[in-house]
């Protein structure tokens, strides 16, 4: 994995974790921003009910959810200040059942380009202070020039 990328605009962590408090969904989840670098992202989510499934899991679809975002904010944290950013596919590997405590998706760029970037991201299931591996997602990502209000 290498982040060894420059960003574009200088206050672009800034600018992720204000467009990060700007997701309804990652509020309405409780998964909380962490660790932001030039094409990296790190994003938490603690376990509640309202994230599981019938086994009492996390449910795959927050396990996506936080993985797309963790991958498209790395992709984001390299444009420009007046650049938006949109998923335009992505595949997610579900490699164990998410049980545990929290979940947390390392979201990197892979290769950032004028149009469109790579990113992918790697999510992690702590149980007891354990960390295992639960899925992998390799995405690509569309920059919306002229449209920073674009991030999804």
């Amino acid at each position: 994995m290498t982040t060894d990328f420059q960003p574009l605009d200088d206050a672009f962590a800034q600018r992720v974790r204000d467009s990060f408090d700007k997701q309804g969904i990652m509020g309405h989840i409780g998964a909380r921003l962490g660790e932001v670098r030039g094409g990296y992202c790190e994003i938490e989510l603690p376990y509640s009910d309202a994230v599981s499934q019938q086994h009492g899991f996390f449910h795959g679809g927050v396990v996506g959810t936080i993985a797309d975002s963790a991958g498209g904010f790395a992709a984001y944290s390299l444009m420009g200040p007046d650049d938006g950013v949109l998923t335009v596919e992505y595949k997610l590997n579900l490699m164990a059942p998410a049980d545990g405590d929290e979940l947390i998706a390392r979201g990197y760029v892979v290769r950032p380009g004028k149009t469109l970037t790579v990113s992918r991201a790697e999510v992690v299931v702590v149980k007891d202070g354990h960390p295992l591996p639960c899925a992998a997602l390799q995405q690509t990502l569309m920059r919306v020039q002229g449209r920073a209000d674009v991030v999804g």
